[in-house]
């Protein structure tokens, strides 16, 4: 996959069904700003089909340019994209550019980890999260939302690409750890991703609530 940093202010993501999205970037600003390989490789997976989405409801965490979100909503969803308050202008104006697309519904709140969530409740039907994973810091509060906002029949879709790089592979061994305590987790092939939107350190795991004993 070509880094999809730096292309330009728009970043086009070709769809199956019909016209690309069009997704604004900002160069000048932080990680939330571009539309990350993993966010492309989780929006082309929602379009193969292999999770329903009509009518379901959807959260998107960290959501950045609103790439996954807003393509989960041309697939029927309705959902919410969150991000941090300074990401709020940058997922409106995506919001805005696609919503001719759009055949469910989709809005931007702000969310930030580890704070009350009552008003997502009650709990959505998917969670989505693309690269997600690289401060420390963030896994405690992250884990808490996660806690959170999950149903007994929540499935979360976190995809993220595997970096070797500093403290990188620490904390996602660090992450999925903490995770196990109260999800189960199970990887989702290579060959059920996209055909074209795949690399083989590009993962997708599909996480649920572990069932109370008793």
């Amino acid at each position: 996959l070509v880094a999809a940093a730096m292309a330009g202010f728009v970043r086009e993501l070709e769809r199956r069904g019909g016209p690309a999205l069009r997704l604004e970037q900002r160069v000048a600003g932080g990680v939330g700003c571009v539309v990350w390989d993993a966010a492309l490789v989780l929006a082309k997976f929602l379009e193969t089909g292999a999770c329903p989405l009509a009518r379901r409801h959807v959260l998107e965490l960290g959501a950045g340019t609103g790439a996954v979100g807003i393509m989960a909503a041309t697939l029927g969803a309705n959902v919410t994209v969150t991000d941090l308050e300074e990401l709020q202008e940058l997922l409106m104006v995506n919001i805005e550019n696609n919503k001719h697309l759009v055949t469910g519904s989709v809005r931007a709140k702000v969310l930030k980890w580890g704070e009350d969530v009552t008003e997502f409740q009650p709990p959505p039907d998917y969670i989505l999260m693309a690269d997600c994973i690289y401060y420390e810091e963030s896994l405690e509060p992250l884990l808490k939302t996660l806690k959170d906002l999950t149903g007994p029949d929540t499935c979360v879709l976190c995809c993220y690409e595997q970096r070797t790089m500093g403290k990188n592979p620490e904390i996602e061994r660090k992450y999925f750890e903490l995770l196990q305590t109260n999800f189960e987790l199970e990887k989702i092939p290579l060959d059920k991703h996209d055909e074209e939107y795949r690399s083989e350190d590009i993962h997708i795991v599909n996480i649920h609530r572990k069932q109370a004993v008793g």
